[in-house]
């Protein structure tokens, strides 16, 4: 099979623990690069807070916030903004249940309190530059919405229509944090609709994550890979399963594809 378009998730699958990525990483994405593979990263992150990492690796390809925006070598491909009635309801049983959240738009990202613990916390774990507190003049471009100190008990309390999907953020020291996502919109939704404008078919393609929020990613990819320390429920999703991030997940299966060496 000849390949032309590899997909990326970030946390934990390119990115370890700590933040940094394998050298083997990089050299696999160096190598699919050459052979004139198309690299995207794909990552539930706002785009504007990836692009040094992007720089990094020589990636200037993002299907970004979790398929709402995909941007193919500075061409928009998919711009789907939340609705501003969802939104204002957010954060109105954001308000009421003394929850925290940060929304994303295409430059900034908005926390309700920015300078709260949890704010604190989950700025630094993804190593966020560009954070504001929210206001509703913002509330007709938010692109996502991760609610943090949500018990397990309140996440019907999001669900507002049958759109809603709640997928659990577990990365480090994250706990009870939810991305809110839409069920039409996603990465897999967003990497159809890119591969339609590139004239690319889904057997052509391959994709690693790790997360519930790559499922539909996994799904529609010709050769989709969960890593090693994925969420236990992703594997049923994948095609394959690769060693672990601190492990050179992506290298080895990519390795298994006869794609590097």
């Amino acid at each position: 099979m000849s390949f032309k378009a590899l997909f990326l998730d970030i946390d934990g699958t390119i990115l370890r623990p700590d933040h940094s990525y394998s050298e083997k990483t990089k050299d696999a994405i160096q190598q699919l690069k050459n052979k004139g593979i198309e690299v995207f990263l794909a990552t539930g992150r706002p785009i504007h807070e990836i692009k040094e990492l992007a720089t990094s690796l020589n990636i200037d390809s993002f299907i970004g916030y979790n398929g709402a925006l995909a941007i193919y070598n500075n061409e928009t491909v998919v711009d789907e903004t939340m609705s501003e009635e969802l939104v204002k309801k957010m954060v109105a049983i954001s308000k009421e249940k003394q929850h925290e959240f940060v929304m994303y738009t295409n430059k900034k990202s908005y926390f309700a309190n920015v300078d709260s613990p949890s704010s604190r916390n989950f700025s630094e774990t993804f190593q966020m530059k560009y954070t504001e507190n929210y206001t509703s003049d913002v509330a007709d471009q938010i692109l996502g919405i991760t609610i943090m100190n949500v018990k397990e008990n309140e996440k019907t309390l999001y669900q507002i229509d049958p759109s809603i999907v709640l997928a659990e953020v577990k990365v480090n020291n994250l706990n009870d944090t939810y991305d809110v996502l839409r069920t039409n919109v996603n990465k897999g939704e967003a990497i159809k609709k890119t591969l339609e404008r590139l004239n690319i078919t889904a057997d052509e393609t391959i994709a690693f994550g790790d997360g519930m929020n790559d499922k539909e990613m996994l799904q529609f990819v010709g050769e989709g890979f969960a890593m090693g320390n994925a969420n236990p429920n992703l594997f049923q999703f994948a095609k394959h399963k690769t060693t672990s991030v601190t492990e050179d997940g992506i290298f080895n299966g990519l390795k298994k594809l006869g794609l590097v060496h």
